[in-house]
């Protein structure tokens, strides 16, 4: 199982672009997931470090990285970075805020404080971080060629 959820982490990692259709400038991904560790040094102090995940157990918390640069020739703007969050993972929240969120798989989206989950009893409730499916940010400033940046977002294993 453990290893299944760390196979499916790097899979979903993978961050999806969508760029107008009338753009051709190529935008090029790539992710990384790490494990957040607390490090406690000789002297007692501690520090938090990034790692490779060998192994995920449930309450690790994890951080996705999803680097974007343009590869093109010319400007690239008005672009979308797409990220699925793994059904193993629990949304933790983002390093800029400015996302909008699913919580239905990609159909439907917001700001997470703005979304409704319809419980079995027909009943509505407050969306809460363990409902996203989907990460999505708008990237509405200009990405010349050469230029690159990255989107960073946190994560819980369930």
């Amino acid at each position: 199982m453990i290893k299944l959820t760390i196979t499916a982490l790097f899979a979903a990692a993978m961050a999806l672009v969508g760029v107008p259709a009338q753009a051709a400038t190529p935008l090029q991904l790539s992710s990384d997931v790490f494990v957040e560790k607390q490090i406690v040094r000789a002297d007692g102090s501690r520090t938090v470090v990034l790692e490779k995940p060998n192994l995920v157990l449930p309450g690790d918390r994890l951080v996705f990285v999803v680097k974007y640069r343009n590869t093109g020739t010319a400007t690239a703007s008005n672009f979308v970075v797409t990220n699925p969050l793994p059904t193993a993972v629990a949304f933790n929240g983002t390093s800029d805020g400015v996302e909008v969120v699913s919580i239905d798989g990609g159909n439907k989206w917001g700001v997470l404080a703005t979304l409704r989950v319809k419980k079995s009893d027909g009943t509505v409730r407050p969306a809460q971080r363990s409902d996203v499916t989907h990460i999505k940010w708008n990237l509405n400033q200009p990405l010349t060629a050469g230029a690159e940046g990255k989107l960073i977002f946190r994560g819980i294993v369930k």
